[in-house]
């Protein structure tokens, strides 16, 4: 890293930072936006593929209505005007992995448009306006071999097409003012609200590690009390709500610095690196740049009002009402319902387990310490981990009915995990039910009480701390399936 860096907070006295944030979100449709190929994700490179989202000559495309639908669902949710009618264009670059050598996406004539949200940010609410939700296509992968994995030092480049065509939808804000201090963290919460905006409308995974929503960062400074806006820069594709944060901030003390030498920012894309900092990109392009004209080989859309009537109806319900109607649902502190909103996707993985039976307690247990140290240890996801919701519940079930102890349940879920069959089955396979058989356990706590005759007698003379020894030889000797509370109980009731 090279650049000269100013202080923040003094950056904030001279200039106001103005935010752009262009999101693209990656639909979990089917089939892509143009053809009826799949959009598995991580199958074999260019097996996905045909000559329509290949471009070769000839082909015509064909709209994804699903697209259209979740395009239309995402726009109502961000309070945007829905288009009567609209039309797909060309956007003309070169890049390598768009085989057409072209984009077809939406210029002028967006479907969704003049929208507005609100995030909060330490009890302050920021209005983000949204300009514009369009319809595209993406492009293929680029992988780079050698090096450091990116095209600089790379002895060269591979390319996979199955992502070419995967239905795009790209969220566009206008200028946000008046952010202050908290533009990080406002481009932070606006990520997050997405996220979790599409996810619960349907219509993508949104996990930014897969590229399912990646954001552009525009920043640009302008002196106090200005209303000239300055030369933005771009940081393109970035792919984690940490590195949208950092990015606002990277650029605003990366900018303040070069406007405080009396310097000029230059218009240009640059890349986010996840040491901390962005480097240079390529000067920006203007519309002019892509030479726009409208799509000759498909039509034009136009929405049924009643239908767009009909999908206002299903959407579900906000996510910042969601969040707090589950936090007094569960009776949580703002601080316990904040550990759950640190964990990324645990907030519905809990939620599930909830609705599949389990107190709000036990679920938020198992999913934010074991299986959030396994997902840890195997550097997966939360999501990722091989239980379901109705899994942990089962879990959950057998230990309220006494069958298991909190050991014997991280037992199952390990084997549940390991993918040797549901709670019931890893519990019956290794036998690790809770010991019911009085008699065997009458028989340990008095072989515990014989081999211990000085713990006996602590017990008998009132120093009932001292029982924890006699209940660890008797759980040692049961190989931990017994219940500890009724061990308690027998050595007391026979020291008694």
């Amino acid at each position: 890293m090279s650049d000269e860096l100013m202080d923040y907070d003094e950056v904030l006295k001279r200039y106001e930072p103005v935010l752009g944030l262009e999101v693209h979100v990656e639909l979990s449709t089917a089939s892509k936006m143009w053809c009826g190929c799949p959009t598995t994700f991580g199958s074999e490179p260019n097996t996905h593929v045909c000559p329509v989202c290949l471009g070769l000559p000839g082909s015509l495309p064909v709209v994804n209505r699903k697209a259209v639908e979740a395009a239309i669902r995402i726009g109502l949710s961000l309070n945007c005007d829905i288009a009567k009618w609209c039309r797909f264009a060309r956007k003309n670059y070169f890049y390598p992995d768009m085989p057409k050598d072209y984009q077809v996406s939406q210029y002028d004539e967006p479907l969704c448009f003049e929208g507005h949200v609100e995030v909060e940010v330490g009890g302050v609410a920021y209005d983000i306006p949204i300009e514009r939700v369009h319809m595209e296509e993406d492009a293929g992968k680029l992988t780079h071999v050698g090096g450091l994995g990116r095209i600089q030092g790379a002895d060269y480049s591979l390319l996979d097409y199955n992502r070419a065509g995967v239905p795009l939808m790209e969220i566009v804000t206008k200028t946000i003012h008046g952010t202050g201090t908290a533009a990080p963290q406002v481009a932070r919460d606006y990520m997050e609200f997405l996220r979790d905006m599409v996810r619960a409308l349907g219509v993508s995974h949104g996990r930014m590690e897969r590229g399912n929503l990646r954001c552009d960062v525009n920043v640009s400074l302008m002196p106090i009390g200005s209303t000239e806006l300055g030369i933005r820069s771009e940081t393109k594709n970035v792919n984690s709500l940490k590195s949208v944060e950092t990015t606002v901030r990277y650029e605003i003390m990366r900018q303040g610095a070069i406007l405080s030498a009396g310097g000029r920012v230059k218009q240009e894309t640059r890349h986010w690196n996840e040491a901390g900092f962005t480097s240079p990109g390529r000067s920006k392009e203007t519309a002019e740049d892509y030479r726009y004209f409208p799509e000759p080989d498909l039509v034009p859309v136009a929405p049924d009002p009643a239908w767009v009537e009909e999908l206002r109806a299903s959407l579900p319900e906000h996510p910042s009402k969601r969040r707090a109607r589950l936090q007094q649902t569960w009776g949580v502190t703002e601080r316990e319902f904040g550990d759950v909103l640190a964990v990324e996707g645990a907030l519905d993985l809990i939620a599930a387990t909830v609705d599949a039976g389990c107190a709000p307690a036990a679920a938020r247990k198992w999913w934010l310490t074991e299986l959030a140290r396994q997902a840890n240890d195997l550097n997966v996801p939360l999501e990722d981990v091989n239980i379901t919701p109705a899994q942990v519940a089962e879990v959950q079930a057998l230990v309220d009915s006494g069958s298991l102890n909190d050991k014997l349940a991280r037992a199952v879920i390990e084997g549940v995990l390991a993918g040797e069959g549901s709670p019931a089955e890893v519990v019956a396979s290794r036998g690790l039910a809770v010991v019911s058989d009085t008699g065997a356990l009458s028989a340990a706590v008095d072989a515990a009480i014989a081999a211990n005759p000085d713990v006996a007698a602590k017990i008998r003379d009132g120093k009932v701390a001292a029982a924890g020894a006699l209940i660890g030889d008797v759980m040692k000797a049961m190989r931990g399936q017994a219940d500890a509370a009724a061990v308690r109980a027998l050595i007391m009731e026979k020291l008694s």
